[in-house]
């Protein structure tokens, strides 16, 4: 099983068949840059080789690569890599359109998500965190346009804020279309949707659509900024884990109440209130609702 934190190592000794004369890529005796590409891709793909399954393979490298310092005929050049990060996309698009529950990276915080129509999906993601309905689940959407049709209206205020801070660490709590055929928990007709700075979230919610996105933790724990977190949390509750690394901001989303004649700040976080006054052209004052 893929896992990241796999490491591997390869060498590879400069011998005139693979100098940079004899391949064609300079002028000198030294290792050749694309054999030190090369070298770099037996690494990669012989540490993970023993953990692919029957039917997998690796296929692709994306390098960038400085090549630097001279490596005559003779020397000894090493390479050593670890894995980072695995891609599981396609399984957590198979999940979400099957009512499982999917552990994603946000740029804010790791999310526990399951397709945002599925009333089956949400009510385990609530189970999983030990959540009732009193706290509906907020929705990710993958496109600045996809807030059109989960609304009643669009506000000019979260026209501005999505304009302004969409992809990122802002959610918004407008009306929604009272034809939606979703059940994220008692809502009093109104949403919460965020667009994420990440592009595996963004990659999923593009394929699967909106989704019913929470915190990946259980309710009073903290909050998980690495997909480690997420699991040791969640554990078999989820079918995917999607490692996108640490997380950058490590800090939940600014929300903005956007459904009455002032916007008003429900929480502060990723984005700071002086921002969003900046926008509205509103005193942080009154986006915090005092009077």
């Amino acid at each position: 099983m893929l896992t990241p934190g796999i490491k591997g190592h390869a060498a590879l000794r400069v011998t005139t068949e693979n100098t940079a004369l004899a391949m064609g890529s300079g002028e000198l005796p030294v290792l050749a840059t694309p054999a030190v590409a090369a070298l770099i891709e037996r690494a990669c793909w012989q540490s993970v080789a023993a953990e692919l399954e029957l039917d997998q393979g690796t296929v692709g490298t994306a390098l960038t690569l400085a090549h630097t310092a001279p490596t005559p005929v003779g020397m000894v050049v090493h390479c050593d890599c670890e894995l980072t990060a695995v891609e599981d996309r396609p399984a957590a698009v198979a999940a979400a359109r099957s009512s499982r529950l999917v552990v994603l990276p946000t740029d804010t915080l790791y999310g526990l998500g399951c397709d945002a129509f599925d009333s089956e999906a949400v009510a385990d993601l609530l189970a999983a965190k030990g959540r009732g309905r009193s706290m509906p689940v907020p929705v990710l959407v993958g496109s600045w346009n996809t807030i059109d049709g989960l609304v009643l209206s669009v506000p000019l205020a979260a026209r501005e804020l999505t304009r302004a801070f969409w992809p990122g660490g802002l959610s918004i709590v407008v009306t929604q279309a009272p034809s939606l055929a979703w059940d994220l928990g008692d809502t009093d007709g109104t949403v919460m949707l965020r667009m994420p700075l990440h592009p595996v979230a963004i990659e999923l919610l593009r394929e699967v659509g909106p989704m019913a996105v929470s915190s990946a933790n259980v309710s009073g724990q903290p909050p998980a900024t690495t997909v480690g977190q997420a699991r040791d949390q969640l554990g078999d509750a989820v079918e995917v884990y999607l490692d996108g690394g640490p997380c950058a901001a490590a800090t939940a989303s600014t929300i903005v109440d956007v459904t009455g004649e002032v916007p008003v700040i429900l929480r502060e976080g990723a984005i700071s209130a002086e921002r969003i006054g900046e926008v509205l052209d509103l005193e942080v004052a009154e986006l915090r609702g005092a009077s």
